[in-house]
């Protein structure tokens, strides 16, 4: 997904949370990431496993791939992360989905079948064919979000992206840190569909005041440095992650880290 390789953990533990309860349909009441190669969002598709619960204690592992081009391979790949999973999380069950967000039809199969060798399956949502209607009708702000990962049928992204920011501005618009995670969701699902031009378009249309965003950048090319430094005190100031803050200012995490260790090297306005 762009340049961002690795997306902080409570973003990824909200999108979790979100897929499998909006899409798959399982009220997952606790996440609990899995520090396995497969927790990290990268180019083109991401990667989600976690330790989920269930309200009934059912307790397993929900590994969940985004996928936005047909690999003939990716059955392979499906069953490779499996085998990585099932190794570190001996004694618990597997749940595997792939969510496609493709413009182009599904082809990819949703398993291997090879004979007296071996029958595998994971299930798989196909995005392409839900309506962002249905996800927009419901009273959900997860649901929102996702709803930009779907079939538009003929409405423009821009028209679609506003609708979703207007209705989080308007739940949350008392919830800064709430408004700027959704924001942030929205970010990165509509990098798959490479809308972030919308988003920013929009931001501007709503007079969204980007420097309180998570995924604020600078446009102009003098003082962006400096103007990174000075968010990312800010943001230190509100007591967000090292790790987090250089994912949103393009800083180096040891740079930030030793912004937070000499606080006083950097003027806040």
């Amino acid at each position: 997904m762009g340049d961002k390789d690795i997306i902080s953990k409570q973003i990824i533990k909200h999108l979790v949370r979100d897929f499998a309860t909006v899409l798959f349909g399982l009220p997952v009441t606790e996440v609990e990431l899995m520090e396995t190669s497969h927790q990290r969002i990268e180019d083109r598709h991401a990667d989600l496993v976690a330790k989920v619960w269930l309200p009934d204690g059912q307790v397993f592992i929900l590994h969940i791939e985004i996928q936005n081009d047909n690999q003939r391979i990716f059955p392979i790949r499906m069953l490779r992360y499996l085998t990585d999973i099932l190794l570190e999380t001996l004694g618990l069950p597997v749940l595997q989905y792939l969510v496609y967000i493709g413009r182009e039809p599904l082809r990819m199969a949703d398993g291997l079948n090879l004979p007296d060798l071996l029958e595998y399956r994971y299930k798989t949502i196909d995005m392409h064919k839900m309506d962002c209607a249905d996800l927009l009708r419901q009273d959900s702000p997860d649901a929102w979000v996702l709803a930009v990962l779907c079939d538009f049928h003929g409405r423009q992204s821009r028209a679609v992206i506003h609708e979703i920011l207007t209705r989080l501005m308007q739940r949350f618009k008392d919830q800064q840190p709430t408004l700027r995670e959704y924001v942030t969701m929205l970010e990165v699902l509509s990098d798959n569909r490479d809308l972030n031009l919308d988003i920013r378009e929009e931001y501007d249309m709503l007079a969204i005041n980007l420097e309180k965003l998570p995924s604020y950048q600078i446009g102009k090319t003098e003082g962006v440095h400096e103007q990174s430094l000075t968010i990312a005190a800010k943001l230190l100031a509100e007591g967000k992650e090292p790790a987090w803050i250089a994912l949103i200012t393009g800083l180096p995490q040891t740079e930030v880290e030793r912004l937070k260790a000499t606080p006083k090297a950097v003027k806040l306005d």
